[in-house]
């Protein structure tokens, strides 16, 4: 683990030592805990938001060729040597 200083307000640390208290926990623990909880709902959203906008744009453009499904590989491999120094 690494060890790090958080400054927090007179009442931050009272309700921190509370609630650690009442889960019979250290603060640490609690604070550790309250960064996984906000980083599950801080990431979740988004990767569900980003899923469903992917999502909304398929077979809403098109390419104009007649086998872009069948041979995308092909056609991503022509586009990467384009790009490629």
């Amino acid at each position: 683990m690494i060890r790090t200083q958080v400054q927090l307000t007179e009442k931050q640390a009272e309700l921190l030592k509370r609630l650690a208290a009442q889960k019979d926990v250290s603060m640490a623990e609690v604070i550790r805990q309250g960064i996984d909880t906000l980083f599950k709902e801080d990431l979740g959203p988004v990767t569900e938001e980003r899923k469903k906008r992917a999502l909304g744009v398929v077979g809403k453009f098109r390419s104009g060729g007649p086998d872009i499904s069948e041979q995308h590989d092909e056609y991503l491999a022509e586009a990467y040597k384009c790009i490629r120094p």
